[in-house]
């Protein structure tokens, strides 16, 4: 890829999305940005949310409870997410990369890696 030009709204987002353990959405990333760039348009967070992604900076965790969230950590770690609060939460766990051997026992192509997100009530929820 090309150099990428420098922008201050795209290094405020990697910035805010570092900071955070919470897996903020776009639209709070968004309220926050709006904070030192009154002009910032919810489109250009997008764009560079994508754009970050697309690079391997940032992660988007898709659920089918409410809207995508963006993670800053993008070494390899696993999702909790609150079927009633919708908060998403890092698991901390042992390695469960066996995983991997288990879904290639019926599986006759080669599997690279996995993405495990876990469903359920939050500890606040219960």
């Amino acid at each position: 890829m090309k150099n990428l030009k420098y922008s201050r709204q795209r290094e405020s987002i990697k910035s805010f999305l570092a900071k955070r353990t919470d897996h903020p959405t776009a639209d709070t990333i968004y309220e926050e940005l709006r904070k030192d760039f009154p002009n910032i348009s919810l489109g250009t967070v997008y764009r560079n949310l994508t754009l970050l992604e697309d690079l391997g900076i940032i992660i988007k965790i898709t659920s089918s409870y409410g809207a995508d969230r963006y993670d800053g950590n993008t070494l390899l770690h696993n999702h909790f997410t609150c079927t009633e609060c919708h908060r998403v939460i890092d698991l901390e766990m042992d390695n469960i990369d066996h995983i991997k051997n288990v879904a290639s026992q019926q599986f006759s192509g080669l599997i690279e890696g996995y993405v495990a997100n876990f469903y359920g009530r939050c500890d606040n929820c219960l």
